[in-house]
């Protein structure tokens, strides 16, 4: 809302342990008089969780052999994964990287939502989506046996701590 670069916003304010910021909470926002307007995007809503699962690696944690960027949320194969805001389709891909089949939502208001290692894609490439609503199902790609979904938030093109977004 504010165009500020949640990181940034941490270490300016001295937040070591960014899980106890709360609503209401006073931050200061540096360079900034008053919000973006946000009348370009879907809605003002929140992010929910886009699976019910564990949190097996966290953002900036190596996994694999890879910093993180998202979480890793590991979940039963086939469990339902939902849309964490409305927003559009922007991109869907069968075999992106190492991530597998790989959809992202673009939320109308700089923020879009990466969701990788699916299986069951429901959604297609310019479809409008609603926060909750059912876009595919956890699944296991190669010789991993574990299921898990890799979960991103993004402001542009970087990567943000989704711990700053999603729900207790």
């Amino acid at each position: 809302m504010h165009d500020t670069d949640l990181n940034e916003l941490a270490r300016i304010n001295r937040i070591t342990d960014t899980s106890r910021v709360e609503a209401g909470q006073f931050l200061f926002i540096p360079g900034k008089q008053k919000p973006n307007d946000p009348s370009q995007a879907y809605t003002q809503e929140d992010f929910i969780w886009p699976v019910k699962g564990r949190v097996i690696a966290t953002f900036g944690q190596l996994f694999d052999n890879v910093i993180t960027k998202g979480i890793n949320i590991q979940a039963p194969k086939d469990a339902s994964v939902v849309a964490a805001r409305t927003g559009k389709v922007v991109f869907y891909s069968d075999n992106f990287l190492s991530f597998g089949k790989t959809v992202i939502i673009d939320h109308g208001d700089g923020f879009l939502t990466v969701y990788s290692r699916v299986t069951s894609v429901l959604v297609q490439k310019g479809a409008t989506v609603h926060k909750g609503e059912m876009i595919a199902k956890v699944g296991a790609i190669g010789k991993q046996e574990s299921a898990y979904l890799h979960f991103e938030i993004r402001k542009g093109h970087f990567p943000q701590n989704p711990y700053f977004f999603l729900p207790n």
